[in-house]
Formats: C-alpha cells, sequence, structure tokens
C-alpha cells in the first residue's frame, strides 16, 4: 500500500510543501531502515527479517514502523520519526500503512496510548504471552514498566 501526502517543513513563516510516501519497505532499503531505527534507538536483533513501511520524503527515509510475528501475536514495534519531521502525521500515517496491510489483531506495548487510542487501538483485555515474557527481559530495560501500556487494534470482522 502507498499512500501520498503533503509535508511541510516550517523555516521561519514560510512553508515548504514536499510529498511524503508512505510505502512497504523493499529489501534494499533494510540498512536505511536499520540506521534511522538504530539513531532513534528502535532497532533490535532480528529487525531485518520483519515487515516494515518507510515515510520518504525526497529520497530519503524518514520514518519507519515495522510488524514482527510471534508465535502467538502480531506486534506493531519501532514506530518513530526522525527530527525536524515530528509533529505532521508522519507516525500516524506508518501505522495506518502497516494496519492496512494485516489481517490479525495488531498488538502494541507504548508508553503514550493516546496516540494510539487515535487509530483504533484500546487496552488489550487479555495479553500475549509474548509481551509477559518481554517485561521480563532487556525489552525493558531503563522503563518503569507501571507507565507501559498493552494495547490493541482488533481486525475489521
Amino acid at each position: 500500500m502507498i499512500q501520498r501526502g503533503l509535508m511541510h517543513d516550517r523555516p521561519g513563516k514560510e512553508y515548504n510543501y514536499r510529498l511524503m510516501l508512505v510505502r512497504k519497505a523493499r529489501p534494499e532499503d533494510m540498512n536505511k531502515v536499520a540506521a534511522l531505527a538504530a539513531r532513534l534507538g528502535l532497532d533490535y536483533p532480528g529487525m531485518e527479517s520483519d515487515d516494515f513501511w518507510v515515510a520518504e520524503t525526497d529520497g530519503e527515509i524518514v520514518g519507519l514502523v515495522g510488524l514482527k510475528t510471534h508465535p502467538d501475536c502480531l506486534e506493531l514495534c519501532s514506530l518513530g520519526v526522525g527530527e525536524p519531521r515530528r509533529g505532521r502525521g508522519t507516525g500516524a500515517a506508518l501505522v495506518r500503512a502497516a494496519l492496512a496491510s494485516a489481517d490479525t489483531d495488531i498488538f502494541l506495548g507504548t508508553t503514550t496510548p493516546g496516540f494510539f487510542t487515535k487509530l483504533g487501538f484500546e487496552p488489550a483485555a487479555a495479553v500475549p504471552e509474548t509481551f509477559r515474557l518481554k517485561r521480563l527481559g532487556p525489552w525493558c530495560e531503563g522503563c518503569d514498566v507501571s507507565k507501559c501500556s498493552i494495547m490493541v487494534r482488533k481486525r475489521s470482522r
């Protein structure tokens, strides 16, 4: 799925509108995806085998989101947009593109549940074992687990 939209930079009072392309990442994009994920602190071992969507402007990957398949669920992960392109709807566009491709419920762990509620996610009534185990490992190191919400977006039936 490809989505196109306008982005604007705000240097002073001028607006410079640019076309933003949201698309599924291709194999040749994965080095750039991994580099952006590392800069944003969102990289993880094995990410190159997961599905990613990217936001691209002027040939540059400016945002990403992944879908990781676990034995018990599908996880939305590594949502990030580089500075100075935050706050312009790029993250929401990436999430919508990933959601459109899924034919099952999608789970995520987040400290910003309000953002995801606007995109159709709700608190998960039943938490997949994957997330219980993640909370015991390095995934949650340095985070206040009490601020983390496990959410789900139910597939339209």
